[in-house]
């Protein structure tokens, strides 16, 4: 069965990067230590770490000893940033079939629950700071 909230590999992969990074902020960490802990692709997690890179959320150093760290304090990132960086900019479809005048009469099948359910998910992310996974 699928998941009904869909989130990118990528942004997903981001947002648990990050969250190791943090937890490691007295450190650089490796694409090889945090793709270790996650188990994902080392290719595919260092494009998504060049995308945080660009967008000023991580640094990376480069050369022996490099690694990356946080560009910022933890409690300033917020998943909504995260994931924005990754994705582009936050817009969830009104509609299940990404059609929103679909519906004969403006009744959705689905009624006001796809509105709830995106503002909640831009509401958590807006409110999820780093730091509320961190030990």
């Amino acid at each position: 069965m699928s998941n009904i909230l869909k989130i990118s590999e990528a942004s997903s992969i981001a947002l648990h990067a990050m969250i190791f990074i943090a937890g490691n902020e007295n450190k650089l960490v490796s694409v090889k230590d945090i793709s270790g802990k996650l188990d994902v692709s080392a290719n595919h997690l260092s494009k998504v770490l060049q995308r945080l890179v660009k967008a000023e959320l991580v640094v990376s150093i480069k050369g022996y000893g490099g690694g990356f760290k946080l560009a910022k304090p933890a409690d300033s990132i917020n998943f909504l940033e995260i994931y924005e960086a990754i994705d582009g900019k936050f817009k969830p479809s009104p509609c299940l079939l990404n059609r929103p005048n679909s519906c004969e009469n403006s009744c959705c099948i689905m009624g006001d629950l796809l509105k709830s359910i995106n503002t909640q998910v831009e509401d958590y992310f807006n409110k999820t700071k780093l730091t509320d996974f961190i030990k």
